[in-house]
């Protein structure tokens, strides 16, 4: 007789330290996480204005090592990995042979022949799975998610938060840098990337001290506004930044080209990497489809992923992300239409609830200020 019984949820080291603080805690890629705290609002304007510290320990981390490492993740990402030097990483992609999105990443190089992928939370068995079917010999592929917890802090008062709890030397750190300091006795990788349209920050530590780094940054940050920010005001955050999100923006039936992410693709290095030939026919071809941003043109209910999109009175494709922009006070979305209609300044008409509602394509980013 089959169980009844379903998977339990995944709970980070920071999961008490949620529920103290009253956020309410829901179902993400099979972890439970905060979805807010005091309220997106409060929280999105808080990151915005001053700063925000996020648990992003659902993130997994894999080691990459050895002699051909370094070839090797050239020929299973996109991105150039030669060049990234010791101490920096870059963004990059994962793609299947019809040039889609197995996942978005980010690489670091620790040092000449290490390497750390950080991969999203839903993905990691997955990711997995599909590199080491692909290893190649004088490489070796560690799932090394369990050793690390992992904090976010963004926003434009980080700089002064990070400060106060780690030494002076951090000051250098620059845009996809990485720097190794200590708390209570263990090393801390630190890394400057973000994902909220702010300047921000990456803590990655053992589980063990995780709930005191927690509560150390949150101590120091108070007075500057700094607050705990769940996964919603993540969403709209990255939403007004145009980041795109897995599984929305980016799928293994989305391109990067499709996307809006083609220059973290490098079809000039020597090794043919994964999904390569496809998407350089598309780009010679041109993509036949593009992610777009757009804002509503008149009162309506936010627009959301998987709604219609329509121009010229015939279907061009549909919503990817949506929702309310609390910097703009507007609706916006990210949609992927046909690219006939990708240009800004395309009226076009999002179908909410049965009804078609005005929208125009505009620039991306609907709002950014993240310091290089």
């Amino acid at each position: 007789m089959a169980s009844n019984k379903s998977t339990p949820l995944l709970k980070t080291p920071l999961a008490a330290a949620h529920e103290a603080l009253g956020a309410k805690m829901v179902e993400f890629g099979g972890w439970l996480m905060p979805v807010q705290y005091a309220g997106i609002l409060q929280e999105h304007q808080a990151v915005r204005a001053a700063a925000g510290l996020f648990d992003i320990s659902h993130m997994g981390e894999f080691i990459i090592s050895g002699p051909s490492a370094e070839a090797w993740l050239n020929s299973v990402m996109t991105n150039d990995i030669r060049a990234i030097s010791p101490g920096h990483g870059q963004y990059t992609l994962m793609l299947n042979e019809a040039g889609g999105v197995v996942d978005d990443l980010f690489i670091y190089r620790l040092k000449d022949q290490t390497y750390l992928a950080v991969v999203n939370a839903s993905e990691i068995d997955q990711d997995f799975d599909w590199l080491h079917k692909r290893l190649m010999a004088n490489v070796t592929l560690e799932n090394v998610s369990e050793d690390y917890a992992a904090l976010a802090l963004q926003g434009p008062k980080a700089d002064a938060i990070l400060y106060k709890v780690f030494v002076k030397e951090i000051r250098h750190i620059r845009r996809n840098q990485l720097m190794t300091s200590r708390f209570m006795g263990e090393s801390v990788l630190i890394t400057r990337t973000g994902y909220t349209g702010e300047d921000g920050y990456e803590f990655f530590c053992p589980p063990a001290v995780a709930a005191g780094l927690w509560e150390r940054v949150l101590a120091e940050g108070v007075s500057l506004g700094c607050v705990p920010v769940g996964l919603g005001a993540r969403d709209t955050l990255r939403l007004e930044a145009c980041y795109p999100l897995y599984g929305h923006e980016l799928s293994p039936t989305i391109s990067p080209l499709e996307a809006g992410v083609g220059c973290f693709v490098s079809f000039d290095k020597p090794e043919r990497f994964v999904g390569r030939e496809k998407l350089r026919e598309q780009k010679k071809a041109g993509p036949p489809r593009r992610s777009v941003a757009f804002e509503m043109s008149a009162p309506s209910a936010p627009p959301r992923a998987g709604y219609a999109v329509h121009a010229d009175g015939r279907s061009a494709g549909v919503v990817t992300s949506g929702g309310v922009s609390p910097t703009l006070g507007k609706n916006i979305g990210l949609a992927l239409i046909d690219s006939g209609h990708a240009s800004v300044g395309v009226r076009l008409e999002i179908e909410i609830r049965e009804k078609r509602h005005p929208a125009l394509t505009v620039k991306k980013p609907f709002c950014c200020n993240i310091q290089k």
